[in-house]
């Protein structure tokens, strides 16, 4: 039964659980508002949205996208999640303030209650062992460190230090780190990159004692015959009969990193993960359960969500400012007002964004640009360092459509050089119109069609680290106080 990818979008570095009869699922939320997204299934296969674990993290004008200040490629990454004694854990750090976040919850759906554990820990993963805690984290330098019983930071006396190294010739040295306590064994499971070339790879070590010897080996190096783009990074999960299975992320160009489920058994004391089960797992689940709620969708903006105010597929591409937003449910209209003046879509606040669906998918939105100033551009964009969009422009109190793209000069991962180019212009005789787009991600192909001008090349690239998505945004050049309302968003 192919069934894999489980997820068609950029849910990257994903850790999952099981509590009871039901299975979370939380992944890298990066510079979206609100974040810590966590996900819920009953059958591994079928997954839609539980909660978002915060609104606003520090409130900090980088992410709240002042002063020309932005945490593109920053914020949360790579979080843990976990279930102890009746309380949800959430651990993650940020790497925009170079803090250890804790959130925590009786139940998923919160209230979640934030604090902060002194330091910084890369990549980390939390492990209630007993009457102890412990993190793993770090970078081509695994560490072992113990925390104090209340969280709040390193036991004094407690264990700290490092207990795997990788080899400095590799691209990637281990990290993304996981950690658990499987039949009283001790199991850290790692991504990092072949020596000899860039492909991800996953690892496992073990040992018998939490601060003892861990030995391993690499468990998986595949590519799911996709590109030659490695599978690895996430979370283990065992069922209620006792099977395991792994859900690690594989790299799909500009869509971004998208979940994969692998089986996994244990042959004296080690994992192995069932690489020939990948494209045909033998795993039961009810074809008829409640049809899932989208994980990115169409939206009539007739209904209120948990997004501040919108469904929950949405996020903002920072922190956003409410008092230049509203919704009218009645109506079906998403409306948003400048506040200041920006050079570039990026610096664009109260963006709401969307995911886009691998291989394939078409986008598009009505705008009513009548309330614009002269030098506002008000559409619908790809969004990432390399973004395009199709947009109504005011110019000399007459509206145009135009098409944008920024182009790159390289399309190497950390070149982050960028050239704007308006690339077709038209006259409208209404400030009313209908934009779209169609992206082709399939073999990593990543163009888009706008309704207007030439084909776009989209990227994934590390200044965003986060795979493309759909936009929403207005933004103004000359003058603030601009406004556009959106209706009608199709997601196909």
């Amino acid at each position: 039964m192919n069934i894999n990818p489980i997820i068609k979008l950029d849910y990257p570095d994903v850790d999952a659980i099981r509590v009871d009869d039901t299975y979370y699922m939380i992944s890298t939320t990066m510079h979206f508002f609100p974040g810590g997204e966590i996900l819920k299934s009953k059958d591994l296969i079928n997954w839609e949205h539980a909660t978002f674990i915060y609104d606003r993290l520090d409130s900090t004008p980088e992410q709240k996208l002042e002063n020309g200040q932005n945490i593109y490629g920053k914020g949360m990454w790579a979080a843990s999640l976990r279930y102890h004694n009746g309380i949800f854990y959430v651990v993650f750090v940020c790497n925009d303030t170079q803090k250890t976040y804790l959130y925590t919850s009786k139940s998923i759906s919160g209230p979640w209650a934030k604090s902060n554990i002194e330091g910084f820990y890369h990549d980390l993963s939390l492990l209630f062992d007993d009457d102890r805690v412990f993190i793993v984290y770090g970078n081509r330098q695994i560490y072992l460190t113990e925390l104090d019983s209340d969280l709040k930071g390193p036991k004094e006396g407690g264990i700290n230090k490092v207990i795997i190294e990788d080899s400095k010739k590799t691209p990637l040295g281990y990290e993304g780190a996981h950690f658990y306590k499987i039949n009283g064994k001790y199991y850290i499971f790692l991504i990092h990159s072949k020596e000899d070339r860039w492909f991800r790879t996953e690892a496992c070590f073990v040992s018998d004692t939490v601060d003892g010897e861990y030995t391993g080996k690499d468990i998986l190096e595949n590519d799911m015959g996709y590109c030659n783009s490695g599978i690895a990074q996430g979370g283990i999960v065992d069922t209620k009969d006792g099977h395991y299975y792994a859900i690690l992320f594989q790299d799909r160009g500009a869509v971004g990193r998208i979940p994969v489920l692998i089986p996994m058994i244990f042959e004296n004391d080690f994992p192995k993960l069932l690489e020939d089960e990948i494209t045909n797992i033998n795993i039961q689940y009810d074809t008829n359960v409640r049809k899932c709620i989208p994980l990115s969708s169409s939206d009539d903006f007739n209904e209120e969500g948990p997004s501040f105010g919108l469904k929950s597929f949405w996020q903002f591409n920072h922190e956003p400012d409410l008092s230049l937003c509203s919704i009218d449910l009645k109506m079906g209209t998403w409306t948003v007002t400048t506040q200041n003046t920006v050079t570039c879509l990026t610096q664009a606040k109260n963006m709401i964004t969307q995911r886009l669906f691998w291989p394939s998918c078409h986008v598009e939105v009505t705008v009513d640009a009548s309330m614009l100033n002269d030098g506002d551009y008000a559409g619908l964009c790809v969004l990432q360092g390399a973004y395009g969009f199709s947009a109504i422009t005011k110019d000399n109190g007459e509206y145009f459509m135009v098409m944008h793209s920024n182009e790159c000069n390289s399309s190497e991962m950390m070149s982050y050089e960028y050239t704007e180019y308006e690339k077709e212009r038209i006259p409208l005789t209404s400030p009313v119109a209908t934009l779209s787009f169609d992206a082709d991600f399939m073999n990593m192909k990543d163009t888009v069609k706008f309704n207007i001008g030439p084909s776009h090349k989209m990227y994934f690239k590390l200044d965003h680290f986060a795979g493309n998505r759909a936009g929403l945004f207005i933004y103004s050049t000359k003058k603030a106080g601009g406004s556009a309302t959106f209706t009608h968003f199709v997601l196909s």
